[in-house]
This record gives C-alpha cells, sequence and structure tokens, in this order.
C-alpha cells in the first residue's frame, strides 16, 4: 500500500518503508470537532524503534487533550510501551493493542499487560496457527480475523472457536473481523452462522500524576 501511494503522489510516502516522523501533524486531532475513532499510524507502528520517546509522547499528549476521540494504538514492539509506560499518559480513551499471528508472540500479551493503559486488547490478524492458552487476564478485547489477497495463508476454524470460547470464559469482548482468502468478498464474516461484533465499554478511570 505504501508503495502504491507513493506511486500516485502522495509526499507522505516519497521514503517507502523508511521510518519518517510528521511533525506536522501531531495537533492534527485538536482540529476535529466531531468524535472519532482514529486508528492511530494504520500503515506503520508508533512504537517501532526509529520512534524516539519525546514524539511518542506528543502524540499521547495530543491524545489526552483530545477527549472526545477515540484512539487505537497498535504495535507488534510490545517491548517499547512496556518500557515507556510509566512515561505516558494513558487517558481512558487511548486504547492498546498488540498484533498476535499465533502463539509464538504470546510474550506480547503479557507485555500489554503489565503497562498502564486502560483499555488493552488483542488483534489475532492474521490468525496463522493456533493460540490455545491466550492469558487474558486484564484483556479487554480480542479481534480475530484471517488474512486477505494474492498468497492469503488460510485460517482454521478450530484456531477461531478456541479463541471465541477463550474469551467468554475470561469475559473478553469477541469481535469475528472476516474469514480472508484470495476473495475476501466470498468468504464473509459469519461463524456459528452469524456475526460477532462485541466491542469493549471506555472505561472512564481518573487519570492521577502525583499525590
Amino acid at each position: 500500500m505504501a508503495k502504491r501511494l507513493k506511486a500516485m503522489g502522495s509526499a507522505r510516502y516519497e521514503n517507502d518503508f523508511v521510518p519518517t516522523l510528521h511533525e506536522d501533524l501531531i495537533d492534527l486531532p485538536r482540529k476535529w470537532k466531531k468524535p472519532r475513532t482514529v486508528f492511530v499510524n494504520s500503515m506503520s507502528d508508533l512504537f517501532q524503534e526509529a520512534v524516539p520517546l519525546d514524539f511518542i509522547q506528543r502524540v499521547f499528549q495530543t491524545m489526552m487533550a483530545t477527549t472526545q476521540h477515540t484512539y487505537q494504538v497498535l504495535t507488534k514492539r510490545s517491548e517499547r510501551p512496556l518500557e515507556f509506560s510509566p512515561l505516558l499518559p494513558w487517558a481512558p480513551n487511548i486504547w492498546m493493542r498488540v498484533s498476535m499471528k499465533d502463539a509464538r508472540v504470546l510474550h506480547r500479551i503479557e507485555h500489554l499487560a503489565a503497562t498502564a493503559a486502560q483499555l488493552k486488547f488483542l488483534s489475532c490478524e492474521p490468525l496463522i496457527g493456533p493460540i490455545d492458552h491466550l492469558p487474558l487476564d486484564g484483556i479487554d478485547w480480542v479481534i480475530v480475523g484471517g488474512e486477505s489477497g494474492r498468497g492469503a495463508r488460510p485460517m482454521e476454524e478450530a484456531w477461531v472457536q478456541s479463541i471465541r470460547h477463550q474469551c467468554r470464559a475470561h469475559r473478553a469482548a469477541f469481535f469475528f473481523k472476516q474469514w480472508g482468502g484470495v476473495r475476501k468478498d466470498m468468504t464473509g464474516r459469519l461463524l456459528n452462522g452469524r456475526t460477532y461484533d462485541a466491542m469493549p465499554r471506555r472505561k472512564e478511570i481518573p487519570l492521577v500524576f502525583a499525590t
């Protein structure tokens, strides 16, 4: 997608996959009056190693100052939000999630659970293997979806059902996004003949920075 946007002349993507900090966009959400759900860095990772702490802190300050919006932050670098957790303002409108593809990255959940994020969730997409023992204590929401597009690896129903049962046992909201495949529009998103669209409620927990 980044290469496609570059080919279309988008200046934001002229560096391809080289991490680029867009300082001019940090305060953009302050101009939005109508509440939005914002997928922060939908095509990159706010916590990748090339992003300095002070930049991350400025992004978090903007998110904390615009409580009318709900921000969903996704990372594969779960060590960094854990390391920086005491230095970030975890407002209730900042939802933190980690990417989970199979059981080989279970450590990401442990890192997420140990942060001070007030709402924590998992993005099990693309799910490419079973995860039978999810440590879901303290996890509010789990999204599951199959890989899509050319060369998509198949997702087995048993993997999805296992996660659904685990969510029910731990009272975590379960959202089934899609089966995926080369033609995701044909495979759809029905599981057990229905859709699963559960979402967590935003937690309004007071912030305390000092006592």
